[in-house]
């Protein structure tokens, strides 16, 4: 492709989200690219259970390896660069890359969110071991009756903590910073519900010989758990929707309607980053919402 062509949707993000919105839009004969900075959340997800048609569950990696594939099967592909700038130039927008600048008649930002982690000391093990959870939309059922610890405050932390309780009757919510991070009401909600609450604040985690996790504190007391969950919220990636002019909510997710747009007409928003529930099908769901109306709108207006 020539630098001075004109692609009808630049994809920044080559997560589900972005992989099937790529994928949606070569079927309708349309000329994408996919921007790829290799930080995908879902690279991180060590085997999720909930995600439809993989009775056995797909570690994230393996999912996104798949779509790759059937993006091929389209003849997509996907660009390894970090897009820095999102700009209007008249009825296109100037795609920013360290390597280069594109023009793109719509712009599809699927650049998701960093989850926010304990800084703990071994939590890098736990994560490749699949001991450190995110998301117990997707998992929670696989650690029924197990006991599970929570590393979180205020009223994340405490929502959390009651979602989880529906599965198991051992959790322990551990405030992330300390004294402080569990309110009293929270902790007269906490207790009432049957969950344990720890003031102070992890400082290391090890994998126990049987498959399990050792929770030391400040103060050096240690705990037990089969698998611990970080509630301490995300970062949604939308500093380029910002720099485009497109309205953000108050926690900096990107305002969509009911079709992907966003408040600038030709920019559109799909998967985590958006208003809504993080999940696999969801963000799958919103590419597929996006890419159709990407391609109408451009048939509206050639």
């Amino acid at each position: 492709m020539s630098d001075d062509t004109t692609i009808d949707c630049a994809i920044v993000g080559a997560g589900p989200a972005g992989l099937t919105a790529g994928n949606y839009l070569l079927r309708f004969h349309r000329n994408v690219v996919i921007f790829d900075d290799e930080q995908s959340r879902a690279k991180r997800i060590p085997r999720s259970h909930n995600y439809p048609g993989f009775p056995e569950g797909v570690t994230g990696p393996a999912l996104l390896a798949r779509m790759r594939e059937q993006l091929d099967a389209v003849g997509g592909e996907v660009t390894t660069a970090r897009v820095t700038r999102v700009r209007r130039d008249d009825a296109l927008f100037r795609v920013e890359t360290a390597q280069r600048t594109w023009l793109a008649r719509t712009v599809l930002l699927a650049t998701g969110v960093a989850d926010n982690e304990p800084a703990v000391e071994g939590v890098d093990e736990l994560r490749t071991h699949g001991l450190l959870r995110q998301c117990p939309i997707c998992d929670g059922f696989e650690f029924s009756d197990r006991n599970i610890a929570i590393v979180g405050a205020g009223q994340h932390g405490m929502r959390e903590a009651f979602f989880l309780r529906d599965y198991s009757a051992k959790i322990a919510l551990i405030a992330a910073h300390g004294e402080g991070d569990i309110t009293p009401e929270c902790r007269e909600q906490l207790l009432a519900r049957g969950v344990t609450c720890i003031d102070v604040p992890p400082v290391r985690t090890t994998r126990t010989s049987d498959g399990g996790i050792a929770v030391t504190l400040r103060d050096g007391n240690e705990h037990r758990f089969d698998v611990m969950y970080a509630a301490l919220g995300c970062v949604p990636h939308s500093q380029l929707a910002l720099g485009v002019g497109a309205a953000l909510d108050d926690s900096a997710n990107i305002v969509i309607d009911a079709h992907c747009r966003t408040s600038v007409p030709g920019v559109y928003a799909a998967g985590d980053v958006v208003v809504g529930l993080d999940q696999l099908a969801v963000a799958v769901g919103h590419a597929a919402i996006a890419a159709t109306a990407i391609h109408n709108d451009l048939r509206r207006h050639r």
